[in-house]
């Protein structure tokens, strides 16, 4: 009896050990892996509504926006406070780092209708404020660094509740041209990854899609305008080129565009109808994912392509499977104790080979961490 109480026990390590093993592989595959309770860290010192958040590119800072008025910078290796940013007068509603490569800046946008610009290089000292709005500012979004359709390294995207989207030349402290098409709040603007084109959501229940490449004949056209959410959109997404083979495969066609056609073939958007909806690049809605039980306020692909996620008011996170004909595969029911106001995923970092070879464009390695503000003033950080 010893003796199979023993090779019993040394049987179930063996099985344990097994599983752990098949969880770690699965852990360590940047592409399938997935964010899970508990969190990481929990960040506590907003004393109002967490509205909006943003990663560094390359430091372990995230920045948050509040109610309280602050931006906050947070280190989310070690979950602390490194400073906290004062200057809005109203509501913080939207953050973004961005900027030329070697002098990222860190940019917030508010309710009192500017937008500031922060030096993290110097203590973020308040080195600009933007005004030209003629309502509050609900999102703001630097353009992709050296993009194919110009020089775009200077230049910002903000939309409004004054029915306009502006693009800002940075250096300079101008608005270089204004967008008009939305009836309504222009609640989110997403720029796509090659800075050609901007998506963009609002209180009239529309998307926009438009060109602001160099190469158009009039910068700033709309392109597209997707109509089919009974409520107003909160959030809107690009689908990286990772995940154009499971979207193609959604949307009905013999095989994806290739990557190189652009980045603006597949977006999302979320809204207050409590549903996500993917869209094509003609506008067409092939796909509306259904699950959430209240206001769907944040939406972001996956860098590995697979999968969609999105938070709402009904306080979970759920991951959506583009490869299962977007089944929701997981629900994070506890992810905050308060409505969920906004998520972002960290930027990928450039590979240590492309690094030490001098490439600025190399390839990206994605990022297992994912970032959660709430209405209940926290900040939930959930890592590899």
């Amino acid at each position: 009896m010893h003796l199979e109480s023993v090779n019993s026990a040394l049987q179930s390590e063996v099985d344990n050990a097994t599983s752990s093993a098949n969880l770690s592989k699965r852990n360590r595959d940047p592409a399938s892996w997935l964010p899970r309770s508990p969190p990481r860290h929990l960040l506590e010192s907003h004393q109002a509504i967490v509205n909006c958040l943003a990663f560094h590119p390359v430091f372990s800072s995230l920045a948050s926006g509040s109610d309280d008025s602050t931006v906050k910078i947070w280190d989310w290796e070690l979950g602390e406070l490194e400073r906290t940013l004062k200057g809005h007068t109203k509501a913080v509603l939207g953050v973004d780092y961005g900027g030329p490569r070697g002098s990222i800046l860190l940019a917030s946008c508010s309710s009192d209708s500017t937008i500031k610009l922060w030096d993290p290089a110097d203590e973020y000292k308040n080195i600009r404020t933007l005004a030209g709005h003629d309502h509050s500012v609900s999102a703001v979004r630097f353009l992709v660094a050296g993009s194919s359709s110009g020089p775009k390294q200077n230049l910002l995207v903000s939309a409004s509740g004054d029915k306009t989207l502006k693009l800002w030349d940075i250096a300079a402290g101008y608005c270089v041209r204004t967008l008009q098409g939305h009836a309504g709040w222009v609640r989110d603007v997403c720029p796509s990854p090659d800075g050609r084109h901007l998506l963009s959501a609002g209180s009239d229940q529309t998307a926009r899609l438009w060109d602001i490449s160099a190469a158009a004949a009039d910068p700033g056209t709309e392109l597209v305008v997707m109509a089919g959410h009974e409520n107003g959109i909160r959030c809107c997404a690009f689908a990286p080129a990772a995940s154009y083979g499971f979207l193609a495969s959604l949307a009905g066609l013999k095989k994806p565009p290739p990557a190189t056609a652009g980045a603006a073939e597949f977006m999302a958007t979320g809204s207050r109808d409590k549903t996500i909806k993917l869209w094509d690049a003609r506008g067409v809605c092939f796909k509306t994912l259904v699950g959430h039980d209240n206001w769907v306020s944040g939406v972001v692909f996956h860098p590995g392509g697979k999968y969609l996620l999105s938070v709402a008011d009904d306080k979970t996170l759920r991951c959506w499977d583009l490869s299962q004909d977007g089944r929701c595969v997981k629900v994070l029911a506890d992810a905050h104790g308060q409505f969920i106001t906004c998520l972002r995923w960290a930027p990928g970092v450039v590979k240590r080979e492309a690094e030490q070879a001098g490439e600025e464009s190399g390839e990206l390695q994605i990022r297992c961490l994912v970032a959660t503000g709430s209405v209940d003033k926290v900040v939930r950080t959930f890592a590899n």
